[in-house]
C-alpha cells in the first residue's frame, strides 16, 4: 500500500521539511526539536489524578445543593448519571487520538486543525485558551470566599493573590513539581468524598446522634421531583433536561486534562489508557453516588440550600450532617473545598498554558509563546495564562461583581461548545484511518465506537442549543446572552479566520495526514516495558499509581 502523504496541519507537504535534532517541523516553520520540547514527568497517577482534580471542583460540594433546591433530589441523580455516559464518550474520543499519536507539545486543537480544518482549530483553541484562563479566575475567587468563611480580617484580594501566586510557582518550577502538587490536592478531595459517601449511608440507615433513618425519606416528603416551568410529567421532563445541561458544567473542561497531559506523559501507550478507563470508575463514585446522597440527606425545600455564600454553610453535605445533629464537621469540609478550589484552578493553569503553547507552536499564536525554559516548562504561556487569572479581582468592588459573572457564564458554554468540536475531530480521525487502511493500528480502541460518538454529538448539540430554555419563561434579555453568546463568538473566530485565510470547509479523507510521528511515537513506546511488581505492595501499587 502507497504511504498516505505527510502534510503540516495547514495542509502543506512535511517532506521537504527540515528535520532539527530528531524532531519534525510543523506548519512549515516550528521544530518540535529536544529544545522546545515538553518534559516527559507526569506519570500515571499524576494524569489520572490531574483529569479528576479538574473534575472535582467545587461543583460537587456546593454546585449541586444549588441544583437539588431547583429540581429535587431525582433529577439531580439522573442528570450527573447521563452527564457521565456523555463523558465517557467524549473521553474515549480524546484517548484514542492522543494515545495514536501523544507527540509533546500537541493539544486537541492541534488535532483538529490536522484531521478537519484550521480554521476549526483556530477557533476551537483560543476558545479553549479563554475557559481555562477565565477558571483559573473563577477558582481563585471561590477560595477566596472559602476562606471568608473563618471570618477572617484579611482582606479577600490579599487570599486571591496567595491563591494565584502558589498556584503560579507550580507550574512555573518544572512538570513533575506541578503533578506531584496536583497528586496531592486531588488526593485530600478523594479521600474526603470517601468519608463524606461513608458518613452520609451511616445517617441514611440511622447511625447520626438522632438515629433516625431516613433512608430515602425526602424523596416521598417534599418529594423526588420540583416541577420546572409546568406541572405534571412536561415539569419533571424540564426538570431533569436543565440538570441535564447545568451538571455538564461540573465536567466542563476535564476530560481534556488527559489529552494536554498526554505529551509530557510518561510511557504514554501504557499510561494513558489507563487513566481513561479508570476516569469513569471514579466518577461514577463520586458524582454518581455522591449525587444519590446528597438527595438523600437534604429534602430540596431547606431554605439553606439558598445561601449566597458560596461557602460551607451552603453546602448540602454540611447541611445533611448538621442536621442529622452532627456539629464541628463544618469546618473540615470547608477546607476540603478549599483545596478542591485551589486543585482545579492549578489543574485549569497548566491546561490553559498548554493551550496557549501548542496555538504558538502552530502558528496560532504569537511565537513567543511557543519559548519554554530548560526544564521543558512554557513559561511564557503560564505567565500570560496567570495574568488572565487576574481578573478574579473584579469581585473585589461590588461593582466588577457582575461583569465577573458574565465572563463565567461566557465560559460555561464554551465546554459544550469545545466537546461538539473533539467529536468532529474523533469521527474524522476515525474516517481517516478507515479510508487508508489504518484502522487495525489503533493502539487503544474503545467499544461502541463510531455510533456511541454520532448519539452523543447530537446529545450535546442539543444541549448547547437548549441551556438557557429557562431564560424565556419569564424572558430575560442578561440571561439569555449569558447562555448563547457565546455560540456567535466561536462562529465568528472560525467564519474569520476561513475568510482571511479560504481553503476547504473540510479536509478529504485521503488527504487527511495520520502518519507524521507515527513512526517515531511507535519507536518511543516500543522502548516502554511494563513495570514488574516483586511482591504484594508493589503490585498494589502499580494497579493504582
Amino acid at each position: 500500500m502507497k504511504e498516505p502523504a505527510r502534510h503540516d496541519s495547514h495542509g502543506g507537504d512535511l517532506s521537504s521539511d527540515k528535520e532539527e535534532g530528531s524532531g519534525i517541523t510543523i506548519d512549515g516553520g516550528i521544530a518540535l526539536d529536544k529544545k522546545s520540547q515538553l518534559q516527559r514527568g507526569l506519570k500515571s497517577r499524576h494524569i489520572q489524578f490531574l483529569a479528576l482534580g479538574g473534575a472535582i471542583g467545587t461543583g460537587l460540594f456546593l454546585g449541586s445543593g444549588s441544583i437539588l433546591s431547583s429540581v429535587g433530589p431525582a433529577p439531580l441523580w439522573m442528570g450527573y448519571m447521563c452527564m457521565m455516559g456523555v463523558v465517557w464518550v467524549v473521553m474515549n474520543n480524546i484517548a484514542e487520538m492522543v494515545t495514536y499519536l501523544p507527540m509533546r507539545g500537541i493539544t486537541l486543537p492541534y488535532f483538529t486543525g490536522r484531521y478537519v480544518d484550521t480554521s476549526l482549530s483556530f477557533a476551537a483553541g483560543w476558545n479553549y485558551w479563554y475557559a481555562y484562563a477565565i477558571l483559573v479566575a473563577a477558582e481563585a475567587n471561590a477560595g477566596a470566599l472559602l476562606l471568608g468563611y473563618w471570618d477572617t480580617k484579611v482582606h479577600p484580594a490579599v487570599w486571591i493573590t496567595i491563591i494565584l501566586v502558589v498556584s503560579f510557582l507550580l507550574n512555573i518550577i518544572a512538570v513533575s513539581v506541578f503533578g506531584e502538587a496536583e497528586f496531592w490536592f486531588a488526593s485530600i478531595k478523594l479521600i474526603t468524598i470517601m468519608g463524606l459517601i461513608i458518613l452520609g449511608i451511616v445517617i441514611m440507615l440511622g447511625g447520626g446522634p438522632t438515629h433516625e433513618r431516613i433512608g430515602f425519606l425526602y424523596w416521598y416528603d417534599p418529594g423526588a421531583f420540583k416541577e420546572l416551568l409546568a406541572p405534571g410529567s412536561s415539569g419533571r421532563f424540564l426538570s431533569f433536561w436543565s440538570t441535564f445541561a447545568r451538571c455538564g458544567f461540573s465536567f466542563i473542561t476535564s476530560p481534556e486534562l488527559i489529552g494536554l497531559a498526554a505529551g509530557e506523559t510518561v510511557a504514554p501507550r501504557r499510561n494513558l489508557p489507563k487513566a481513561a478507563r479508570r476516569f469513569l470508575y471514579r466518577l461514577a463514585i463520586f458524582y454518581g453516588v455522591s449525587s444519590l446522597i446528597v438527595g438523600c440527606l437534604v429534602p430540596y425545600d431547606e431554605p439553606r440550600l439558598l445561601d449566597k455564600s458560596n461557602n460551607a454553610s451552603a453546602s448540602p453535605w454540611v447541611i445533611g450532617i448538621q442536621r442529622a445533629g452532627i456539629a464541628g464537621l463544618d469546618h473540615a469540609i470547608n477546607g476540603a473545598i478549599l483545596t478542591s478550589a485551589w486543585s482545579a484552578g492549578n489543574a485549569f493553569l497548566y491546561s490553559g498554558s498548554r493551550v496557549l503553547f501548542s496555538l504558538a507552536v502552530t502558528g496560532q499564536a504569537p511565537a513567543i509563546f511557543a519559548k519554554t525554559n530548560r526544564r521543558g516548562v512554557p513559561y511564557p504561556a503560564v505567565i500570560a495564562t496567570s495574568l488572565f487569572g487576574c481578573l478574579a479581582y473584579l469581585n473585589v468592588s461590588s461593582g466588577g461583581v457582575k461583569a465577573f459573572a458574565w465572563l463565567m457564564n461566557l465560559s460555561t458554554i464554551s465546554g459544550y461548545i469545545a466537546w461538539i468540536v473533539v467529536m468532529i475531530t474523533y469521527l474524522r480521525f476515525r474516517k481517516a484511518l478507515e479510508v487508508q487502511g489504518l484502522l487495525d493500528t489503533l493502539p487503544f480502541k474503545t467499544p461502541f465506537q463510531p455510533y456511541a460518538t454520532w448519539v452523543v454529538l447530537f446529545i450535546v448539540t442539543l444541549l448547547t442549543l437548549t441551556n438557557g430554555f429557562t431564560t424565556f419563561a419569564p424572558f430575560s434579555y442578561e440571561d439569555f446572552l449569558a447562555a448563547y453568546i457565546t455560540i456567535p463568538a466561536f462562529l465568528i473566530l472560525y467564519l474569520g479566520h476561513k475568510a482571511v485565510f479560504r481553503g476547504p470547509w473540510a479536509k478529504s479523507a485521503e488527504d487527511i495526514d495520520v502518519v507524521t510521528g507515527k513512526k517515531e511515537m511507535d519507536d518511543l513506546c516500543t522502548a516502554d516495558v511494563d513495570p514488574v511488581p516483586k511482591n504484594w505492595i508493589q503490585r498494589v501499587w502499580f494497579w493504582i499509581a
